[in-house]
Parts: C-alpha cells; structure tokens; sequence
C-alpha cells in the first residue's frame, strides 16, 4: 500500500514536472514566434520607408523633368508663335505689295485699253483717208503694198530662200550620202536574172520524140505531174519549160533532165521522178531559208517562216532574185541603223521578210504585203518585224523609224544600176506619164524626159514664170511625180527659165 502511495505520489509528481515542463517549452516556443514577428514586422516597416523614400525621390525627379520639358515646350512655342508673327507681319506687307501691283496693272491695262482706242481711232481715220486719196480699199491698199514689196524684194528674197535651201540640201545630203556610201560599200551582192520559161538542154532532137511520147501520153501525164506546160517546138537542142510558179519550173526541169539523163521516158517514171524532184527542191527550199537567216544573224524564225523565206530564192522581180534581194536589203537596212541609232535587228528582219509574201502569191488571194503580213502573224513574228515590213510600198504609215529605213533599203538595192530590168514599153510609158505631169502645168513651154526616166528638164516661158514661181514650180512637179507614179531610186526635176535678147547694129 504504501508502495502504491509512493508510486500514486510519483506519478503525481511525475505528471506535474511534465505539465510544467510542457509549459515551459510552450512559452518559450511563444516566444520566439512572437519574436519572429517583431522582427519581420521591423523589416517590413523599415523596407516600407524605403520603398516610401525612394517614392518621394523618384517623384521629384519625375516633377522636374517634367518641369524641364514644359519649359523646353514653353520655350518652342514662344518661338513658334515669334515666327508665325514675323510670316504674318510679311504676309500682309506682301498682300499690301501685291494690291498696290494690282491696282497698278489695272490703271496700265486701262491706260493701255484707251491707247489702242486712239491707235484705232488714228488707223481708221487714215485708212479712210488713204482710201479718199487714193480711191482704194483697204484690201486693195494691202495687196498693192504687198505686190510692191515682193516686186521690190523678189531677188533678194530669191538668193535668201536658195541661200538657206543649199545650205540644208548640203548638210542632209552629205549625211546621207555618209550613211548609204557606207552600207553600199560594205556589201555587193551579184543578181541572178530569171524569167517566166526555163530551158533544158538536150543532145539530139530525137529526145523531143520520147517526152512526147506515143499519141502525147509522157508528154500529158509530165505536164499533170509536174503542173507546167511543155513547149517542144523546133528550137535546137533545147526543150522549154513554162509556168508562172518558180518553184514548179524548178521541179519540172530536175525531173526533166534526170529522165533525159536516164533514158526510160514512160508515165510511171515521170511521176517517181517528179516525186523525187519535188523532194530535192524541198531540201534546196529549207537550206537557202537557213544560208539567209544565217547571213543575216536572224535565229529566232520559226522553221516554217524559214521554208518560206528560202522559197524566194526561186522567185525573180524585175529580173532581180528576190531572196539575194532581200538579204542585200537586210545586210543595208542593218548598217543603216547603226548609223541613226535603230533597233539593227529589226530593222534586217523587216527587210529580210518585206517580199515574203511573193512566196505564195500565186496560191493566197492579196497583196504580197498583206500576204506576208499575215503569214509573220500566224508564225509568232515579232510585231515590230511586221511594222517595219509593211510599210515598203507606201501602203501603211510609218510607224517606227525601223520601216522608214527597210523603205530605204529596198530602194536601194532595186534602184542601184543592173540590178533590176524593164521592157522598153514600160520605160517609154513612164518617160511618157513624166513629160505630161510636167506639160500640164502653167507657163511650161516644153518638157524632156531623160536618164530613163531618172531626170526630167522642163523649160518654162520667161515671160510668163518669174524666178521664183520656177523654183517653186519644180517642187510642185516633183510632189506629182512622188503622188501619181511608180519608180525605183529618184527623179531629178530641173526647171529651166532663160531669156534672150537679141538685136542687130546696122
């Protein structure tokens, strides 16, 4: 029992020392929190000043830049406000200037208004005068007065106007002459002379018995094949060829000559050898297109446009071959403009192609200028190449300085001495056309033609054609001749005035 006291009393003991010692370590846990918050309540407060502090400093920073800036504002505007014075303050000087002017041209204009009522009033009053005087009008006065002065004044005005007149023809004509010298110089081209008919020679006339052939059989079935006529006629040693395409002439004469040279002349044997022709020149076509475009430095053709280009190779103008014609007017059109400053690549395609409507003119209803108009269109020409090519002929405008130098160089190369022939018809007919254009004008006495056509004189009465009205005569038989004909190259125009006076001492 006293045992169990001991222990009752221990535990009681026991129990009190831990509720007091838990007590204890409660309190100073207490206080130590309560001690933490102190401290961070003391930084908390201490880091509020500071951010309070540095409020206060940056807001008076903040006052006095802006302090700063509205002085700086206020002192640009003040200046502002100094020039916007000063402008208006010059402005209205200005305004006061300009009225002061304006009034002043006012009292001019009317000052100036009433002069020429005066200047009026005086020329009326002596026109009427004159005209009492003289018993004229004043459109007779005029014309007197003119008639006069041009009277007075004629020859002097007549060495001026052929003063300034020279002066101009030298200069343009020695430029010109600078620039077709040098073309011409740099290219010579031969000229093929072609007709209507071509000959093939034979050996012996017994020859002439097999192309006719039994009843005309080889003679009918070469003519269908080859679509020409055969002339086998007693000419020696020859058989003719006749067709207005080129081209068939060509073809017939190949196949012709490869069934002389064969000797089996028969119906089956002309076609295969026509066939065969056909082919040969289609190849001597496409290769003389190439050598042309080649030539000339033109790769850009479709190989169509090239075929027909070389077809021209059998085609002749004037007796002139029209392809060698046309490259010797690209090779001139291309120096050319080099010289004037033009596009020398089209200016030689233009004149490379200006006839290539003569190639299938015998087959295409038009003008060969339309006709190759068209075809440079369907083949994706350029169209510069087609500005430039149409207008050889005077058909179309010129449009680019490109077609005024192709019209040039076909003129040219066709007008230049043997490189074209005519029918002795055709040459009287145009010396013909050219004396009555320079007969049927006024005051001509007679006219002669010369030079082929190149030159024209025309003597003129001296009584009745003054110096003057000559020289402006001469141009106006040169303006008819350029409207109403054809021509290649140029026609001189002389008007010839001359007076005689003949008298006799006895």
């Amino acid at each position: 029992m006293k045992t169990i006291i001991i222990a009752l009393i221990a535990l009681g003991v026991g129990t009190g020392l831990g509720y007091f010692l838990r007590l204890i370590i409660s309190l100073g846990k207490k206080g130590s929190i309560e001690l933490e918050v102190k401290q961070l309540l003391v930084q908390a407060k201490e880091e509020a000043q500071k951010i309070i502090a540095d409020a206060k400093n940056k807001e008076l920073e903040v006052h006095e830049e802006v302090k700063k800036i509205e002085k700086e504002k206020e002192t640009e505007w003040k200046r502002t406000e100094e020039r916007l014075i000063k402008k208006e303050g010059f402005l209205d000087e200005r305004q006061h200037d300009i009225d002061k002017e304006v009034e002043n041209l006012k009292k001019k204009i009317e000052e100036v208004r009433e002069a020429k009522e005066k200047v009026d009033t005086l020329e009326t009053e002596k026109t009427t005068a004159l005209e009492k005087i003289g018993r004229l009008s004043q459109e007779e006065a005029r014309e007197s007065l003119m008639e006069d002065a041009r009277k007075r004044y004629e020859e002097d005005l007549l060495i001026r106007l052929q003063k300034l007149e020279r002066e101009n023809t030298e200069k343009l004509e020695h430029r010109a002459k600078e620039i077709l010298v040098t073309s011409i110089q740099r290219y010579a081209g031969s000229v093929v002379h072609e007709i209507m008919t071509t000959s093939v020679p034979i050996q012996s006339d017994e020859i002439k018995g097999k192309i006719i052939g039994k009843e005309g059989r080889n003679i009918k079935a070469f003519e269908r094949a080859a679509g020409v006529e055969l002339i086998v006629d007693e000419t020696p040693g020859a058989i003719i060829i006749s067709a207005h395409d080129p081209v068939r002439r060509q073809i017939a004469r190949f196949a012709l000559e490869s069934l002389i040279l064969d000797g089996r002349i028969q119906p089956a044997k002309i076609e295969e050898e026509v066939e065969k022709a056909k082919g040969e020149i289609n190849k001597i076509i496409k290769q003389k297109g190439e050598e042309a475009v080649y030539e000339c430095g033109i790769f850009n053709f479709d190989p169509r446009l090239v075929a027909i280009v070389g077809r021209l190779f059998f085609r002749t103008s004037y007796g002139q071959n029209v392809l060698q014609h046309s490259v010797e007017m690209s090779h001139i059109a291309g120096m050319i403009a080099e010289e004037l400053g033009a596009d020398p690549y089209i200016a030689k395609a233009g004149a490379l192609v200006h006839d290539i409507g003569k190639a299938l003119d015998h087959e295409v209803q038009g003008t060969h200028v339309n006709i190759g108009m068209r075809i440079l269109e369907k083949f994706g020409a350029d169209p510069r190449i087609i500005t430039a090519m149409r207008s050889h002929h005077d058909e179309y405008p010129y449009e680019s300085l490109e077609a005024y130098i192709v019209q040039a160089a076909d003129a040219i190369s066709g007008g230049r001495p043997g490189a074209r022939r005519d029918s002795v018809e055709n040459y009287i007919k145009r010396l013909q056309d050219i004396e009555n254009i320079s007969n049927s004008f006024a005051g001509v006495e007679k006219t002669y033609a010369l030079s082929a056509g190149r030159e024209v004189r025309t003597f003129v009465f001296p009584d009745k054609v003054t110096d003057i009205e000559a020289k402006e005569l001469a141009r106006n038989i040169a303006l008819r001749i350029e409207g109403e004909l054809k021509y290649p190259g140029e026609i001189k125009v002389i008007v010839i005035r001359e007076s005689r006076v003949i008298e006799y001492a006895r």
